[in-house]
């Protein structure tokens, strides 16, 4: 089997700054933000609820997560989860780990987010 070549492939260059296409922030609500301790190494945690939240609220309902790694003597212990959409000016603070005492149970993250940006939607098992 002969190999074919691509014509559009040959003037590809995958290191070309100007083939990448910014998103405009505006366009990413809603959108989350968990920060989180490095030091801490909870990084595996916020990957975690990341992917969790992408799951139950897939793309266009919620348009991008952000994980932010904070390694300052101020930011010791710290993991909050932050929602922005339309319906507000400011991130609202969904989630404070210090506030709360704990870490989010993803069923009470889900639901907070959900009557937010997708009121009435079914989060079957996460509703019981």
């Amino acid at each position: 089997m002969a190999d074919t070549e691509c014509t559009d492939c040959a003037a590809y260059d995958p290191l070309d700054p100007s083939t990448f296409t910014p998103v405009a922030s505006s366009s990413l609500s809603p959108s989350v933000t968990i920060e989180f301790c490095d030091r801490c190494r909870w990084l595996h945690r916020a990957t975690w609820t990341s992917t969790e939240l992408f799951l139950t609220f897939p793309s266009p309902i919620l348009r991008s997560i952000t994980i932010l790694p904070l390694n300052a003597d101020d930011t010791t212990g710290r993991f909050r989860v932050w929602l922005t959409y339309d319906g507000e000016p400011q991130p609202i603070l969904i989630w404070d780990r210090k506030v709360e005492g704990r870490f989010p149970e993803l069923k009470d993250l889900k639901q907070k987010i959900r009557d937010r940006i997708q009121p009435g939607k079914s989060l079957g098992h996460s509703d019981k």
